[in-house]
């Protein structure tokens, strides 16, 4: 099989400069790839590869990453400045056919940018993917499936609770892998299971990784300071706020109509879990931050638990589900196990399998 092979477009949409990867016909079956947190559209290559020629593939750079403009997220707006700019890239007809109705797959922080997608633009989504997604009710700082904030300001999420260590070394390009912090430590440790999965590919992964723009209005955002443990609360600026800040879960369960939602996520995912090790909560838990107050003040995210509970309720309001669960992986199942990825991909896109 003949492997798809991407080129870059430019494109003005939304007020500014993005930077798109393309591949397959303009008229082909329409897929659109939506990357995640500290990485860039080059961060589906691996899986682009392994998709036919048949489909169109449209991965945009979300701002702030890879070649795409450096504009200031609004994290009051949650993942709305980026939906917007990809809501706008659906109308581009160089990028899509008339009226053309794509599969959306999110990855992350790019699977929270898609349910906003899905909110704003519901008319234009055939289907969504959502891999190994963000909870619909942010990232940090909520107690319980309902999505019930920890303390009125979100203590404990945000830019605050990023290693300063990893954004300066993010910031200097640093490529060393002898730093627990570096990039590609983080790479290795954090994004997949195994790192062995990263193959060949790992530079340019780690190229997608350092395309992160950092400050306070990009990654990781501003910080404020919290009477609440652990000290720090969001910012009204920049990535990790807008992640703190997200919130779709009851707009997500009323928009009609209502594609085919397919999850899927890897068991061993240290990111997004119900025990993540990027959730300051758990991390108390484990004594890493000391001054935690305890299981009833501060409980961890029940991340998992709460997309699970949000999309019962989809399903109960008339929409359809399925999760998928690959033991052994972790936070980026397209890279991990690619084979049972590109099938529940297609399978979801109508396209018989190569």
């Amino acid at each position: 099989m003949h492997r798809m092979e991407t080129q870059q477009q430019v494109v003005t949409a939304n007020g500014i400069t993005q930077a798109v990867r393309v591949a397959g016909p303009v008229d082909g079956v329409p897929v659109l790839l939506v990357h995640g947190n500290c990485s860039s559209a080059a961060f589906w290559e691996p899986l682009v590869r392994r998709l036919p020629e048949t489909m169109r593939v449209v991965a945009p750079d979300l701002r702030g990453y890879g070649a795409t403009q450096t504009a200031p997220v609004d994290a009051n707006r949650g993942l709305t400045d980026f939906a917007d700019d990809v809501a706008a890239l659906l109308d581009e007809p160089s990028l899509f056919a008339e009226g053309a109705r794509p599969v959306v797959v999110g990855h992350s922080l790019g699977a929270g940018v898609a349910m906003r997608l899905l909110v704003e633009r519901p008319d234009r989504i055939a289907g969504l993917l959502l891999a190994a997604p963000v909870s619909p009710y942010g990232f940090g700082a909520t107690r319980d499936l309902a999505g019930t904030p920890t303390t009125p300001d979100l203590a404990g999420s945000g830019a605050g609770t990023a290693s300063g260590d990893f954004v300066a070394r993010l910031a200097a390009g640093d490529r060393s892998a002898e730093a627990r912090t570096s990039p590609r430590s983080v790479l290795r440790a954090a994004y997949v299971a195994d790192p062995g999965c990263l193959g060949e590919d790992e530079e340019l992964l780690l190229d997608s990784v350092l395309s992160t723009a950092t400050g306070p209005d990009n990654y990781p955002g501003d910080a404020t300071g919290s009477p609440n443990w652990p000290g720090s609360a969001p910012g009204g600026r920049g990535v990790l706020n807008a992640l703190a800040r997200f919130r779709v879960a009851e707009e997500l369960v009323a928009v009609t109509p209502k594609p085919q939602v397919t999850w899927i996520r890897g068991d061993a995912d240290v990111i997004v879990s119900d025990t993540s090790l990027f959730d300051l909560a758990q991390l108390g838990a484990l004594g890493v931050v000391p001054g935690w107050p305890g299981p009833q003040e501060c409980p961890p995210q029940p991340m998992i638990g709460q997309t699970r509970a949000v999309l019962d309720r989809y399903a109960e309001a008339g929409g359809t589900y399925r999760e998928v669960t690959l033991p052994g992986c972790g936070h980026s199942p397209h890279l991990e196990r690619p084979a049972e990825f590109v099938a529940e991909l297609l399978t979801l896109a109508g396209v018989d399998p190569v």
